[in-house]
């Protein structure tokens, strides 16, 4: 681990950012409030702040298996988008990936990533998917393999244990990735293949979520019943890129090209949102976590971006949360990462 941790670093000249987990977001809330954990913690945030709810449910105690560790959060070389790039195009007051490209399927999906912390492949793979539906103006409605990226992607990271997405899309571009899907998913190449852990309504039940699941093996080649060919089945990016601290560049990026990815610090209270646009009121850090942003609004004068998450529909706002806009908010604004499509591969 520590060879190949050592080679991803100096390929894309990494320099790990996370330090220790004392962060001056942490030192702007009251110690008493950050040693806050369960009932109190609940409690705490739903009567100091109206911004969002927080509640107890059995998803709040299997977080710990879905997060990276805040080793994850690093800065990375290659070309970095800004304010003054691109365009300039009226930005209007919000934005809703789902509307502006209504027939991409994709950008209703709420992917489940189980007891697995996977989310930095997952949210990639879900980025990649409406990026080929919105290029190719709804030819093209494919679900991204999570699997393939997290499983044989040697320098991305280490699967289940957590991985950095901007290699992920640096992966997409130099060696393309197959289709995939939700567990036991037909119609694709590599289907997603740990099953949603926990009770979920009166969907199947697996079984809890304990510990954190072992990461799949790289298999370079379709399930049964798929007759497409591994390699004839990818897709690929071209010239991935960060998007450094510039809400504006953001936002200009989601209205040309679509969603993308970005990463934040993930705080205990964080485990009990329950509605409403988030920020960060208790609690100390737990990890790191990548999501996909699909668009921003306002909502009683505050801001917010609306970010899909992979902790099945039923986490949050139907799978989505909102959290505060224009003010990096637990690092989310620092480093979002996409690709455009390459359709003449």
């Amino acid at each position: 681990m520590l060879i190949l941790c050592a080679y991803t670093h100096a390929k894309l000249g990494l320099a790990s950012n996370a330090g220790v987990p004392v962060t001056e977001k942490t030192q702007k809330v009251p110690s008493s409030a950050q040693m806050l954990s369960g009932d109190a913690l609940v409690k705490y945030v739903n009567e100091n702040q109206v911004l969002f709810k927080a509640k107890i449910t059995p998803a709040s105690h299997e977080v710990k298996y879905k997060l990276m560790d805040l080793k994850f959060k690093i800065q990375a070389s290659g070309k970095v988008i800004d304010d003054d790039s691109g365009i300039d195009i009226d930005i209007p007051e919000s934005f809703d990936s789902r509307k502006k490209w209504a027939n991409c399927s994709s950008l209703f999906d709420i992917r489940d990533q189980s007891n697995c912390g996977s989310c930095w492949a997952i949210s990639s793979a879900a980025a990649m998917s409406d990026r080929i539906c919105i290029s190719t103006n709804g030819a093209k409605q494919v679900r991204i393999s999570a699997t393939d990226i997290m499983s044989c992607c040697e320098y991305c990271g280490f699967g289940c244990e957590g991985g950095w997405t901007a290699l992920a899309w640096e992966f997409f571009d130099t060696e393309g990735v197959v289709t995939g899907g939700n567990y036991r998913a037909t119609g694709c190449c590599r289907p997603y293949p740990i099953p949603p852990c926990g009770h979920h309504g009166n969907e199947t039940y697996y079984g809890e979520c304990s510990g954190i699941a072992p990461t799949p093996d790289c298999k370079k080649k379709c399930q049964l019943g798929y007759r497409r060919h591994y390699v004839l089945d990818k897709f690929y990016g071209k010239k991935y890129y960060h998007i450094r601290n510039s809400v504006k560049a953001i936002q200009r990026d989601l209205m040309e090209n679509g969603p993308l990815v970005a990463s934040f610090e993930v705080y205990e209270d964080f485990a009990y949102y329950e509605s409403g646009i988030y920020k960060y009121t208790a609690g100390m850090p737990r990890g790191y976590h990548s999501v996909k942003i699909i668009g921003w609004g306002k909502e009683n004068d505050t801001d917010y971006w609306l970010v899909a998450n992979s902790w099945h529909n039923d986490w949050g706002e139907n799978g989505y949360f909102r959290i505060i806009r224009g003010t990096n908010e637990c690092g989310i604004e620092e480093d979002a990462v996409a690709s455009l499509v390459d359709l003449d591969h």
